[in-house]
Formats: C-alpha cells, sequence, structure tokens
C-alpha cells in the first residue's frame, strides 16, 4: 500500500535540535574560522536535507490511484496536504540558500565570524519553525494514511453490498475458505473485510465496507460519501445482498430501494442483485439465488460475479 511505509515526519524543534547539537559537535573538531565554518555547513545540511526528505517521502499525488486519491482526499484533504508538502520543500530549499549566503560572510576574526554564524543558526531556526504547523499536519496525515486498506486497485474487485445481516460477511468468509483470509482494516469512519480467492490463476479481492453500502446515500456524511466515490473506483461488479424474509431487520422495499441506489451510483459497473436466506424464502426477483448457511448456491454467485468481471490474464498471478 502505498501510504504504508511514509516515515514520521520530526517537529520543528526535533529538527533544530538534532541540527544545532551536531553543529556543536562539528565545531568543537575544528578550531577558529573552519569550526565556524563547519557548524553552519552541518546545521544547515541537515534542516535542508531532512526538509526536503519530508517532500520527497510522499508519493506525487498526481501519479495515485484514483481508489486511493479520493480515500486521501477524504481523510486528509489533499489540497491543503499539497500545500504543506509545498511549504517544507520551501523551507529546505531556504536552509540552503542560507547556507550559501552565510558561507561566505563566516570570515574575518573568529568573533566577528562567530557572531555572523549565530545570525545563521538564528534565521534557520525561524525558518523551520515557519513550517512546524505543516510538519504536524504531514505526521498527522500520515499516521492517518497509513492506517488504510492494502487494497490492489490493479486486481479485479468485488464488492459486496446491502442492508445488515443480510449475510455479506459470511459469504465473503465463505468463499475465502476461511475467517482468517479475510483481512480487517480500518476505512474512514468504519471498516472494511477484504478476502481473496483464486479463479483460473487470477486472483481476485472481496471487499466488504460495513457502515457505507449498507445504508442510504443521505445517511452517510461527507467523509463517507467520497469513500463510496473512492469505490467507484475499485469495483469491477457490485453484489448486493438482500433478504427477501426480512429476518435482517429491514423491509424489503426498503433493500430494494438500497440496491436501486446503487445501480444509481456504480453505473459504470455491473451491479448484480444476490438474494440470501432463501431458505426462508425466495420471494424476490434476483439475479442470484443461495443460501450461505446451508451452503446453497454459494459458488454459483460467485462464478456470476466473476463472469460479470469478464477479465482475463495471460499471465500467472502469483
Amino acid at each position: 500500500m502505498i501510504f504504508e511505509d511514509l516515515p514520521t515526519t520530526p517537529r520543528s524543534d526535533e529538527l533544530i535540535d538534532k541540527a544545532f547539537s551536531r553543529a556543536a559537535r562539528a565545531g568543537r573538531a575544528k578550531k577558529g574560522l573552519d569550526a565556524q565554518q563547519s557548524m553552519l555547513m552541518t546545521a544547515a545540511n541537515i534542516l535542508s536535507d531532512n526538509l526536503q526528505n519530508v517532500g520527497t517521502s510522499w508519493p506525487d499525488f498526481d501519479d495515485v490511484d484514483p481508489f486511493y486519491y479520493e480515500l486521501a482526499d477524504a481523510l486528509v484533504d489533499v489540497d491543503e496536504l499539497r500545500k504543506s508538502l509545498s511549504e517544507v520543500m520551501w523551507a529546505g530549499r531556504k536552509c540552503g540558500d542560507i547556507r550559501k549566503e552565510y558561507q561566505r560572510r563566516v570570515s574575518g576574526d573568529v568573533d566577528t565570524a562567530r557572531k555572523v554564524r549565530k545570525q545563521a543558526f538564528a534565521r534557520l531556526a525561524d525558518v523551520t519553525e515557519e513550517v512546524d504547523d505543516d510538519l504536524k499536519r504531514l505526521n498527522e496525515a500520515r499516521d492517518i494514511l497509513r492506517k488504510l486498506p492494502d487494497i490492489r486497485p490493479e486486481e479485479p474487485t468485488i464488492v459486496v453490498a446491502g442492508y445488515p445481516n443480510v449475510g455479506k460477511s459470511s459469504f465473503v468468509n465463505a468463499v475465502t475458505n476461511a475467517r482468517n483470509a479475510t483481512a480487517t482494516y480500518p476505512f474512514t469512519t468504519t471498516q472494511v473485510h477484504v478476502g481473496h480467492i483464486e479463479r483460473d490463476r487470477i486472483r481476485y479481492q472481496i471487499v466488504d465496507t460495513p457502515g457505507l453500502l449498507d445504508r442510504p446515500a443521505d445517511e452517510r456524511n461527507d467523509i463517507e460519501a467520497q469513500a463510496v466515490s473512492a469505490l467507484e473506483h475499485l469495483a469491477d461488479v457490485v453484489l448486493v445482498f438482500v433478504d427477501a424474509s426480512a429476518s435482517c431487520g429491514y423491509p424489503l422495499a426498503d433493500q430494494l430501494a438500497l440496491r436501486d441506489a446503487l445501480e444509481a451510483q456504480f453505473d459504470n459497473q455491473p451491479v448484480l442483485t444476490v438474494a440470501n436466506k432463501i431458505d426462508r424464502s425466495d420471494d424476490v426477483e434476483a439475479d442470484c439465488y443461495m443460501s450461505v448457511t446451508e451452503n446453497e448456491g454459494v459458488e454459483e454467485t460467485l462464478d456470476a460475479a466473476v463472469e460479470a468481471i469478464g477479465y482475463e490474464h495471460e499471465f500467472t498471478i502469483r
């Protein structure tokens, strides 16, 4: 996952302490003007390099897959993140400029050189402190984005949807053949369960997002709505589960209304209606009929999803 390896972003005071303490050690190793020059170079280089490394450690959002881009934007506001990255990169370059400017001025007698070097240190500290809020914002964003699920947008993906208690999780667990094959991750304000199956040497992701695709759009907050928008980039087929017996606790009419809304939202992907719990009732028009508890129609439903995707790959995966 593209955000998983983002390093911790240091605070401005941590960077300044690191730069000046190493500069002091460098100065003690030399004498006279050489000591002042060494202190200036050490402090400026550490600040310049560390600040610019913060910026380059982040991916270019223009190259980020739309699924992850929209999730990141929902959680941390990509435009604000870009502004902070730009400010931190500016600070890194500015520290380099200060080094060049004062390197020429640290000359003459030692006392004058020491005063000039201290002036340089003050400016370096001011520039670094100026982007303290940006550094904090980047670190907060990093902590949030590292928790996003390890979903691979390049793999064909089956998204399951429908009201709670209609059997979505039971289906995902059943077809992935074991509960421990399904990983659970924080996902905006809820969680996402990700399982995998393999057909004809092609690996498929199965994604269940309880708390997002299990209620009408007008009940989602702005972050959840954008997370659903991100799923539009990910899904290759959507399975909408309905329970004709209504034992899930929701009237069938409401379930079908949610199905219709999802069909409208995922208008570029096939959306299949899956009637689950047919051991209780199959009185609904659907594309697939099954009962997970009775192990009836489960494989056929999975086959229908794979067929709807129509994914072909000439190379062996894994």
